[in-house]
């Protein structure tokens, strides 16, 4: 299964911020949507992802200073992304190698969605389930 089975049950929304963006906006996204990332888009493509272990990193170095910038400054650059012909299976080990949480999911260059590895873990679990009953059922119909 593709990355294109779990983007059709979240929708096409996906949140996002420009690199000029000040961090203090950024940040209260973050929490009014109480979400742990972003995309950062300018002119249509994604340039970055902004998270809160960026904001953290910035926070240890600067202090509360570290809210008087702009987004760009901070964000993890360039961002790894994947397309929604990806499979499951590549993403989850794509994350895990990574140590990522998050991937935008790019199509001709245009942002369509954004994956967390929990979308990945909760798609193959269920898929996992699926097969297990389909399985019970024919054993205890054989």
């Amino acid at each position: 299964m593709s990355i294109a089975a779990i983007l059709q049950g979240k929708g096409g929304q996906v949140v996002q911020v420009r690199s000029t963006d000040s961090i203090l906006s950024a940040v209260k996204l973050l929490a009014d949507k109480r979400i742990g990332c972003v995309p950062v888009v300018d002119d249509g493509q994604v340039v970055g992802i902004f998270s809160e272990r960026d904001l953290v990193y910035r926070v240890a170095t600067d202090g509360a200073a570290a809210l008087d910038h702009s987004v760009g400054d901070v964000m993890t650059t360039p961002p790894i992304t994947i397309d929604d012909q990806t499979p499951v299976i590549h993403g989850l080990s794509l994350m895990t190698k990574r140590r990522i949480r998050h991937l935008p999911v790019v199509v001709d260059g245009a942002l369509v969605g954004l994956i967390s590895i929990g979308d990945l873990v909760k798609f193959r679990i269920d898929a996992i389930e699926s097969e297990a009953s389909s399985l019970r059922d024919y054993i205890q119909t054989a």
